[in-house]
């Protein structure tokens, strides 16, 4: 379950795209940063994707990857050329393959093989109508999805939504945000050839008359119960109560929503209440739709001249710090690889610390580091961007700083978060689902 934001240049402040998404996945399916330099292969090779092998092209183009460590591809990234991509889990009434390209491996194989989001469009609909889409897509779970996408470059962003090998695409206008539904109607820009006469031949409806997308192809238990037409409608309504005027502050403030009374959600919130609730900024819990969470998060702010990438690579976005990262600067170095357990080396699971601890009772502790958290990440917005056409050896020094400040900070705030701690304000059921995630991640005890 995820979300993810695109503004185009006519929404936003400064004339640029700007993209965002929160990838939700389980608890202890740690997010990776990986950088894939451009690269040429032999004629006739081919690719070994999370499942499936298909035929390599020529050249690929260098990426930059925010995905769950286990899998070949990735819930978000970007290419030298400017283009981003994010995908949604979405729910139909087609069968889901047992083996294929999962919608991850479709990012990245599009983000190696495209150069403008249109292009990256026509990648994937080739490779899903040539392979289909398919496979386990859960860590620690088995759990089978169709995806859409949002597909953004400097000038230009697409809504793609998918069901099996059928497929509709619409182009942006302003503002477009998905969630884990799909939401293209009766109108459309482009789509699979036969979209309407296969939901006609399995009696979806009747023609083309009153044919729509979303009711046709939806399952409607996965799609009710997620809430994603309420996390679809949220987005919306945040982002386009700042048209004109959306930065890349505004997709972060969006991205750590956690409901209407955001951005504090009032003094007392916390995640620890309900067992059905699903926001923006999504933490685990117990019951049978709070398995997951936002384990990494990204904005990108895409010009013609510059595309400057945003990414935590931690989870829950309103305890994470957004970090610059420009792909031809190359990625600083952020320590081994993580795995689904607990390793003080890796940039995730040392945030995982304190991000749990922060749950154990999260009005109280939350407000130990928020202001200061926004303080930092302003001033890496600020520089960033105000850099963002400087050589690339003073790019990659400024995001190096800004990890190893951020690195820095939150290591401060765990010191702090330990020296407050009192008893934990949970829940008994809340407290039960996390000690079984930190068990089975072999978390250390938390203050």
């Amino acid at each position: 379950m995820c979300d993810t934001v695109v503004a185009l240049g006519s929404a936003t402040a400064d004339g640029a795209v700007i993209f965002g998404k929160n990838s939700d996945r389980e608890p202890n399916e740690a997010h990776h940063l990986l950088l894939v330099p451009r690269a040429r292969h032999e004629p006739g090779s081919t690719v070994k994707c999370t499942y499936i092998e298909i035929p390599q092209v020529e050249e690929t183009y260098a990426v930059l990857l925010s995905k769950p460590f286990w899998m070949w591809g990735a819930e978000m990234g970007a290419n030298e050329h400017g283009v981003v991509i994010g995908n949604e889990a979405v729910f139909t009434k087609v069968p889901y393959e047992k083996t294929g390209l999962l919608g991850m491996d479709l990012i990245r194989l599009a983000l190696e093989r495209s150069r403008t989001a249109r292009e990256a469009l026509d990648v994937i609909t080739t490779l899903l109508e040539a392979h289909g889409q398919g496979g386990n897509c859960g860590f620690a779970r088995d759990f089978y999805y169709h995806n859409s996408f949002i597909i953004a470059d400097p000038t230009d962003a697409w809504v793609l939504e998918t069901a099996g090998r059928q497929w509709a695409a619409e182009q942006v206008r302003d503002i477009r945000t998905i969630s884990n539904g799909l939401t293209i109607g009766s109108e459309w820009d482009l789509a699979s050839d036969d979209l309407v006469n296969y939901a006609v031949d399995r009696g979806w409806c009747k023609g083309r008359d009153d044919f729509h997308f979303a009711r046709c192809y939806s399952d409607f238990v996965y799609t009710t119960f997620g809430r994603s037409h309420a996390r679809q409608c949220r987005t919306t309504d945040v982002l386009r109560a700042r048209k004109g005027a959306i930065t890349v502050e505004s997709v972060i403030a969006a991205l750590r929503d956690h409901g209407p009374a955001s951005p504090d959600a009032g003094p007392d919130w916390t995640p620890a209440r309900g067992i059905g609730g699903r926001q923006i900024c999504q933490h685990a819990g117990w019951g049978p739709i709070r398995g997951d969470q936002a384990t990494g998060s990204m904005v990108s702010h895409l010009t013609p001249d510059a595309q400057t990438h945003f990414l935590t690579g931690t989870s829950a976005p309103c305890t994470s710090i957004f970090k610059p990262v420009w792909i031809d600067a190359g990625l600083p170095d952020i320590g081994p690889e993580p795995t689904g357990t607990y390793d003080e080396a890796t940039l995730f699971w040392r945030h995982e610390a304190l991000h749990r601890a922060t749950l154990r009772d999260y009005a109280t502790r939350i407000r130990l580091y928020a202001d200061e958290r926004d303080e930092l990440e302003r001033g890496f917005i600020e520089g960033a961007l105000s850099c963002a056409s400087a050589p690339q050896e003073e790019r990659a020094a400024f995001s190096a700083r800004c990890f190893e400040q951020a690195d820095q900070a939150e290591a401060d705030w765990w010191k702090r978060v330990q020296a407050a701690a009192g008893p934990a304000r949970m829940g008994p059921l809340y407290a039960a689902a996390w000690r079984k995630f930190n068990t089975e991640a072999k978390m250390p005890e938390l203050p």
